[in-house]
């Protein structure tokens, strides 16, 4: 299986969502923001770092992106899509994902391992996860916190939309301890912490679980790809 990763002007992350896509054990494709071409993959991952520098909201130029037109048919499709921190920001700017991203609540950007309480093993890339499942993933944003309306809110949470949430520390003052949504098909999923950095024993974050310590990302990836095995 083919999971593509698409590079924007800014990107940082491009490169360690490959590698965390080649030792889940599918084939990465790198994809350029410029181009209407998704070369036929089967899932995209829309990458974290600066797009066009925030010069305007964070990811709101890189929604417009030509790619980004075709990423958008794509989820319309049922191909999964997977945003991490500024390609959350992407999908919220693309109207992919509900709500948006501000500015940390604190003022500053702020880099942990943050702990999160799976909420939503029913997407295409968290079914690898029991539900209530507690992980930890390096989180790194500036504007991170997570605001929708009163009314979208309660939908989120009456739906199941809500993936991940903040546990011990909200981090960002997102509203309701969210660090991650779906769609209703569960095919389009965003968070702000990074599981890319998270996909090799000691090089990611320790946990209580010494057998898991540092991998709690790497089921985003096989998620992904043990669900389009499953439909090939």
């Amino acid at each position: 299986m083919r999971i593509g990763v698409v590079t924007f002007p800014g990107s940082l992350d491009d490169r360690d969502a490959q590698r965390a896509v080649r030792i889940a054990g599918a084939e990465p494709v790198a994809l350029w923001h410029g181009t209407h071409d998704l070369d036929g993959v089967d899932a995209i991952v829309l990458p974290g770092g600066f797009s066009y520098g925030d010069y305007l909201r964070c990811g709101a130029i890189a929604s417009h992106s030509p790619i980004m037109a075709e990423v958008i048919q794509a989820a319309d499709r049922g191909v999964p899509v997977l945003g991490i921190c500024n390609g959350f920001q992407m999908l919220t700017e693309a109207h992919l994902l509900p709500g948006g991203l501000i500015r940390n609540d604190h003022g500053s950007f702020i880099c942990r391992d943050q702990r999160l309480r799976v909420e939503n093993t029913s997407t295409d890339w968290t079914n690898g996860f029991t539900e209530a499942q507690e992980i930890t993933i390096p989180l790194k944003n500036g504007e991170g916190g997570f605001i929708a309306s009163a009314a979208e809110l309660e939908r989120l949470e009456g739906e199941n939309h809500v993936v991940f949430r903040y546990l011990d520390v909200n981090p960002n003052g997102s509203l309701n301890n969210i660090a991650g949504i779906t769609n209703a098909r569960g095919n389009v999923v965003g968070l702000m912490p990074h599981p890319e950095h998270a996909v090799e024993p000691g090089f990611g974050p320790d946990t209580p679980d010494a057998m898991r310590s540092g991998v709690d990302g790497l089921t985003f990836f096989t998620s992904a790809l043990e669900g389009l095995l499953a439909r090939a």
